[in-house]
Formats: C-alpha cells, sequence, structure tokens
C-alpha cells in the first residue's frame, strides 16, 4: 500500500492511509490475529458473515427491484456559516 506525502504534509498522508487500510480491512485482520480463535469458533464466525452478506445482498437486490422501500436519505451536513 502506498500513499504520496504532499507538500511536506504528513497529517494528512496519515489520514489517506488509514481510510485505505480501514477500506482493504487491514485494521480488522489485525485485531482478529490478535487473539487465538479455535477452528470451530472461526467457522461459525465465517458463517455468521457469509449469511449477513447474503442477506445485505438481497436486501439491495430487493430495493433496486421495488419490492423494498429505498432507504431514506440523510440529509447533507453543512458546513458551519461564515462569520
Amino acid at each position: 500500500m502506498q500513499v504520496l506525502v504532499r507538500e511536506n504534509n504528513v497529517d494528512q498522508a496519515l489520514r489517506v492511509l488509514k481510510k485505505k487500510m480501514q477500506r482493504e480491512g487491514m485494521f480488522r485482520e489485525m485485531k482478529m490475529h490478535d487473539h487465538y480463535e479455535k477452528p470451530s469458533i472461526k467457522r461459525a464466525r465465517q458463517k455468521a458473515e457469509a449469511i449477513s452478506r447474503a442477506r445485505k445482498l438481497a436486501r439491495k437486490q430487493a430495493q433496486r427491484e421495488g419490492l423494498l422501500p429505498m432507504p431514506a436519505r440523510k440529509a447533507p451536513v453543512r458546513a458551519a456559516a461564515a462569520r
């Protein structure tokens, strides 16, 4: 994974790196490797995750087909007014 530091702005580069790692699931993976997980518990967790993904996919598909109402859109957050 690579992040370019522009104009010596390390803080921005760190934010970008954290966001990329979050998207890739690196933090979750590091947390999973923190402690030993029994094989039976690992299988149960993976099965539950697969069921969750399948339900989410089915829900999205039903929403696209019009069988379920689309989720309400959140109002955009406005920046503070000029003072």
